[in-house]
């Protein structure tokens, strides 16, 4: 054509580019790409350029694949996030990742995504890994604003809102983080456990223990497990911040998900139950323990809460013990029944005495006289009768404490 001073127009380079895309003939295309810029040619089919820049860039010229898209510009062909995509994919795989961010920068002021006119799209193998760099080198918040333009035409892809959670809480945003959380859950998009786990870490490095137990529960609610380390940091974390009964809902939580570690702090959680008076939430975790074959241990319980004063609350745990045949040792017997009877709680000691004894236990605690002459002068004549001959009775048999410890049943 040009021997004959024919010069290409528009009807050519539309003919002929797809051809050369297709056949790989790069520098031609090149070549033929100038002299559409100067003459200021545009081709028919602007779908040409996006085969331009597939081309370019599997050939490894960067350089001519961002020439492409200037020719766009020149040439007022407009530009759309599939093309910008082409680009920003390609220099991130090639790690030049400042001019993908620059590309990423006019897309973002440009709107160009949210363009109702768009029709290629900006593929996950683009934004991706943009997002992924961004989030890994102190950028999430501009990660976010491109992400929910994203988000606007419809993406809502779960490595992209996972790798904002890791982000904004590596950043120490925990705020953003649980956002990305909420506007994942209205979605239905998973979250990743690693996510929970750095937003939990950003809560407690915070100080924000309360927020972290959200965090923890929203990780269950997920389907995932937490490490016996992390329970622990927020159990930790609560007890410290005097949220006993609070770190007593993540202690059941933890039983239930079947992690039978941390037993060191869940006997602290108790005791600070029962000394709180939440006995009966105290009762019902050690219950739970009990069902997930985990035994604390009552000795240590009762003896604490007896030399403390708290001797209703080790009334009933003693009473619990009876009722489901738990070991106690015969010391923690009598320490439970000296408190009450210090305390003047006559008819109590009576009462869990009565049970020990027609449980096959104990009948000579050595303060047993001392009750009785108690009960008889507070006008409990009739216990005080019963219990002097079931003593009585039990001392004839020799199932003493010091004669028969086998007739005990194993509280």
């Amino acid at each position: 054509m040009k021997s004959f001073g024919i010069k290409p127009n528009a009807v050519t380079f539309s003919t002929l580019l797809p051809g050369l895309c297709e056949a790989e003939k790069k520098d031609e295309a090149v070549n033929m790409l100038k002299e559409m810029v100067q003459r200021y040619v545009a081709p028919k089919d602007n779908s040409i350029f996006e085969k331009l820049l597939s081309l370019m860039c599997k050939s490894g010229d960067l350089d001519a694949a961002a020439d492409v898209l200037k020719a766009m510009i020149r040439l007022t062909i407009p530009t759309e996030p599939g093309h910008y995509g082409i680009l920003i994919e390609n220099f991130c795989k090639a790690g030049v990742y400042d001019r993908a961010i620059k590309l990423l920068d006019k897309l973002i002021e440009k709107e160009i995504i949210i363009r109702p006119q768009s029709s290629i799209k900006l593929e996950a193998s683009a934004y991706n890994p943009m997002i992924e760099y961004l989030c890994n080198h102190g950028q999430t918040e501009k990660a976010e604003v491109f992400f929910r333009q994203l988000m606007k035409k419809g993406v809502q892809d779960s490595v992209a809102f996972n790798n904002l959670m890791c982000g904004h809480a590596k950043e120490g945003n925990s705020d953003s983080t649980f956002e990305i959380l909420r506007i994942m859950g209205r979605r239905g998009v998973p979250g990743e456990a690693d996510s929970y786990r750095l937003l939990i870490s950003s809560y407690l490095s915070k100080g924000e223990p309360a927020d972290a137990k959200t965090a923890l529960d929203s990780m269950l609610e997920g389907g995932h497990i937490p490490e016996a380390s992390l329970f622990r940091s927020v159990m930790e974390s609560l007890f410290e911040d005097g949220r006993v009964q609070t770190a007593s809902r993540v202690m059941k939580s933890m039983v239930e998900k079947g992690v039978k570690e941390n037993m060191d702090l869940v006997a602290k959680i108790l005791e600070t139950l029962f000394m709180r008076g939440h006995v009966e939430e105290a009762l019902g975790r050690i219950d739970l323990l009990m069902q997930s074959g985990c035994t604390p241990q009552f000795d240590s319980l009762l003896s604490v809460l007896a030399e403390k004063g708290k001797t209703i609350a080790a009334l009933k745990l003693l009473d619990f013990c009876l009722e489901r045949d738990c070991n106690v040792d015969f010391s923690s017997y009598d320490k439970v029944l000296d408190a009450l009877l210090e305390a003047g709680k006559t008819l109590n000691a009576y009462s869990i005495l009565r049970k020990i004894m027609e449980k096959g236990g104990v009948s000579d605690w050595c303060s047993s006289k001392d009750l009785i002459k108690s009960l008889n002068q507070e006008g409990n004549t009739k216990q005080a009768d019963i219990l002097s001959r079931m003593i009585k009775g039990r001392d004839k048999s020799g199932q003493s404490k010091k004669g028969n410890k086998e007739a005990v049943l194993a509280l």
